[in-house]
């Protein structure tokens, strides 16, 4: 589908709104009138259009009907969900009357967004998250090793990244507890067992896949967009005390598989298409296999709110961009099935914590408090954090800005509940 930044549709989007006519994510809705039956949907506005009314009534071309994302991606595949997205844009745009004339179909299928509940976009059978922002890993490496190079030495030579929990993966809105685990204080002869005293979160984007692949066939990187429905946002909330003392000698384990939070909307790469840039320059130049064909990197503007139990409103922490990722999205995929791993629709990969340069871009508490040392100060309450405390929710946001209208991702919101009892 071109992309067309002057259409608009009949349906009315303030400027503001994250879902106008050029945006058209896909995701998965449960109608409040016909609980427990899921329908693939598109957002719109403050609306979503229901995919599987409009299949039933013939419209849209699918076998599926109301069953869900996940069997409308296995029916049409990725190619067929673009054909649906230029066939919503179609039926969207204000001078089109097949949808916007058909009062009985149109009150069918177009809902307000309070009228659903909004579910995971797909199930994730695998999760994997990567360590792709070079300055969150130069951050880390400060912090914990100042007498060494910031980067260990293969950095800069493969997407460095680890296999998640998919199970602990949640949609925007859940609430997290914060876990139990084991950590060993600086001053104590042996570790403790107590409720993590760390809990931070994670600036992220991931995306998802939608095609299968066999096992012992790699996927080129010039096809790597071609397995990926789209981009979500992510919060890989972490424990840093639990992990500090977990994660050698084979990393992140009880830290972070306690819970994941995505964004509920699938962003297609057709949406994001015009805010596609080159990326920072790879030195020294990665191997053949991760050479880009062109630039999978964007320029999404990213946002982390904090607001506490006392707070009336949320308080913005951080402002950062995909920009800062070290290796885009198809290198990860790439480098991930470079041994013939094999993928299956709904992997989730993450990106690995999006900082910036400078301090009011660094994506995680663990650097803006820079290990607990400099805190953040609560303007309206003026309470003061260096991790998050139970209460607190979490809210990411990003958008690319285009003239009169925005390509948004909605919201990625989660709050701490205290640890369950043991």
């Amino acid at each position: 589908m071109s992309f067309d930044p002057a259409a608009r549709s009949w349906i009315p989007v303030d400027p503001s709104n994250d879902f106008p006519i050029q945006n058209l994510p896909f995701g998965e809705i449960e109608r409040r009138d016909e609980e427990g039956m899921l329908s693939p949907a598109t957002r719109i506005g403050d609306h979503v259009v229901d995919i599987g009314v409009l299949i039933e009534a013939g419209i849209i071309e699918s076998t599926m009907g109301e069953s869900g994302l996940d069997l409308l991606l296995a029916d049409v595949g990725i190619a067929g969900l673009k054909q649906i997205r230029q066939q919503l844009f179609d039926l969207l745009r204000e001078d089109a009357s097949l949808l916007r004339d058909n009062a009985d179909l149109r009150t069918r299928a177009v809902l307000p967004v309070d009228q659903v509940h909004i579910e995971m976009p797909l199930p994730v059978p695998n999760f994997v998250d990567f360590y792709s922002g070079i300055h969150h890993a130069s951050n880390v490496g400060r912090m914990f090793r100042p007498d060494q190079p910031p980067l260990l030495p293969n950095y800069r030579h493969i997407p460095i990244g680890y296999n998640g929990r998919a199970s602990s993966v949640v949609v925007s809105g859940t609430n997290i507890h914060r876990p139990w685990g084991q950590n060993k204080p600086a001053n104590a002869e042996s570790p403790v067992f107590e409720p993590s005293r760390e809990l931070d979160f994670e600036l992220e984007m991931g995306f998802f896949v939608g095609e299968d692949t066999m096992l012992g066939e790699p996927v080129a990187i010039a096809r790597a967009e071609d397995h990926m429905v789209g981009l979500v946002m992510v919060n890989d909330w972490s424990a840093r005390d639990i992990q500090r003392w977990e994660y050698q000698p084979l990393g992140p384990f009880l830290a972070k598989s306690f819970g994941t939070s995505i964004s509920p909307w699938i962003v297609t790469f057709d949406a994001l298409d015009p805010w596609r840039i080159q990326g920072p320059e790879q030195d020294p130049p990665p191997t053949s296999y991760l050479h880009r064909p062109r630039p999978c990197h964007f320029d999404i503007e990213l946002e982390v709110s904090i607001q506490t139990a006392r707070a009336t409103r949320p308080q913005v922490v951080c402002r950062s961009n995909t920009k800062h990722l070290y290796w885009d999205f198809a290198q990860q995929l790439a480098h991930q099935t470079v041994n013939g791993t094999n993928l299956s629709v709904g992997d989730l990969y993450a990106s690995g914590t999006i900082s910036g340069p400078d301090e009011g871009s660094f994506g995680s508490l663990l650097e803006a408090t820079w290990r607990g040392t400099k805190p953040i100060r609560i303007e309206e309450t003026g309470e003061e954090r260096t991790f998050l405390e139970d209460g607190d929710t979490v809210v990411f946001r990003a958008w690319c800005e285009g003239d009169g209208y925005r390509i948004g991702f909605g919201e990625c919101r989660g709050t701490v509940l205290p640890a369950v009892r043991q």
